[in-house]
């Protein structure tokens, strides 16, 4: 099946009882048996979920992968991912990703005994550098959050496999729709399924794809044992979004492509950044390895202040000053004091994520209504 057929049909079919052709909503906790150990294949709805397993079977067919596996949240994905490991391993990660991510390995696994190292990955080779008999788990994002900094895919993936490591790959500002980690060599991909996968701001939803099995086995454990599970609703709700996620992505991209070169030609604006300018690094592997570039753009203003920023972030309309990406509307953001606060400044600006930064998700609206949104709110 083509892409977009595929999340129309992958992964549901019919209800058997009714005809239903809506995966129903399975609203219970537990499953009556007709006697010790005898039922039909569901026990409890910690382990077993029908509704989570056809969201599942769909998020696995749309990564090209042959297990998926569902949370509560993006954040218990990555949770399960790093209890793969044990104390004394260590983890190559980029340096520019997600703040979320950053915390919960530095403030909780840290603690554990894992060691993270942060590094530039603009070129894949520097991973070579830090891997030593300890290193078990390479963790890139790309395009990263928020510089939207690209990272060879299939280049990381030689390098893990030369050396049996891991490679995880986190794919939420692409989504699926862009990029297949997988096909590229990756071991795993993760999913804040609350952005692009559900796509309407209504639900927070993690997913883990991959395709070997015996990985597959220890996610499914860790996920059955320590619970980090998601409600049928929400797994409803994720399914629901799937169905429309190619032609919401396809306007996403051709927004993005509008409000990028707005920003660019505007005399307020300095730097933009989205991948699918043709001087951006790294352009020619995102080439490579996407089928668009996507609606995140980042920027800066040439009142290089956090006070010109800020009247920016509360001059929109129609742009809502508001956490989180990937849905319908579109959003702003100041990453430095809202996605990416847990990260120390002297990090966030060596990296180059400095206090007068915006980020944004475009949304679906009409593109000629969010550039009107923004010129009048950057003057």
């Amino acid at each position: 099946m083509k892409l977009g057929t595929k999340l129309i049909h992958a992964g549901v079919s019919p209800d058997p009882s009714t005809g239903a052709i809506m995966t129903p909503i399975f609203q219970t906790s537990t499953y009556v048996q007709s006697a010790p150990g005898q039922h039909k294949g569901y026990e409890y709805a910690r382990t077993q979920n029908p509704t989570r397993d056809a969201l599942q079977d769909a998020l696995a067919a749309i990564e090209n992968g042959k297990h998926g596996i569902s949370f509560g949240s993006g954040l218990a994905a990555t949770d399960a991912v790093l209890k793969l490991l044990n104390p004394g391993d260590e983890v190559i990660a980029s340096n520019d990703l997600y703040g979320g991510t950053y915390r919960i390995f530095t403030k909780i696994f840290e603690r554990y005994g894992i060691k993270f190292h942060f590094i530039g990955m603009q070129d894949a080779e520097n991973i070579r550098k830090y891997i030593n008999a300890n290193t078990k788990l390479i963790w890139i994002e790309t395009p990263t959050n928020p510089l939207l900094n690209i990272i060879d895919i299939a280049a990381s993936a030689k390098i893990a496999q030369e050396h049996n490591i891991l490679l995880c790959v986190d794919n939420t500002f692409a989504s699926p729709y862009l990029q297949n980690p997988l096909d590229l060599g990756a071991h795993i991909v993760v999913h804040s399924a609350t952005k692009y996968l559900g796509g309407h701001s209504d639900v927070v939803h993690g997913a883990i794809i991959v395709k070997d099995e015996a990985l597959a086995k220890q996610l499914y454990f860790i996920q059955n044992s320590c619970g980090a599970v998601p409600g049928p609703q929400d797994c409803f709700l994720v399914l629901r979004g799937l169905k429309t996620l190619h032609v919401r992505m396809q306007r996403h991209c051709e927004n993005g492509v509008a409000i990028a070169n707005f920003l660019r030609q505007h005399p307020k604006v300095d730097k933009v950044y989205w991948c699918g300018f043709e001087d951006h690094p790294n352009h020619h592997i995102a080439k490579q390895q996407m089928r668009g570039f996507g609606g995140m753009i980042s920027f800066t203003l040439k009142d290089d202040s956090q006070e010109a920023a800020m009247k920016v972030l509360s001059g929109t309309h129609l742009f809502s000053l508001a956490e989180s990406l990937g849905g319908v509307e579109s959003l702003i953001g100041h990453p430095a004091s809202m996605t990416h606060a847990s990260i120390p400044r002297e990090d966030r600006i060596a990296n180059g994520l400095v206090d007068s930064l915006i980020r944004l998700s475009v949304g679906i609206e009409d593109v000629e209504d969010l550039i009107a949104d923004l010129q009048k709110a950057i003057g």
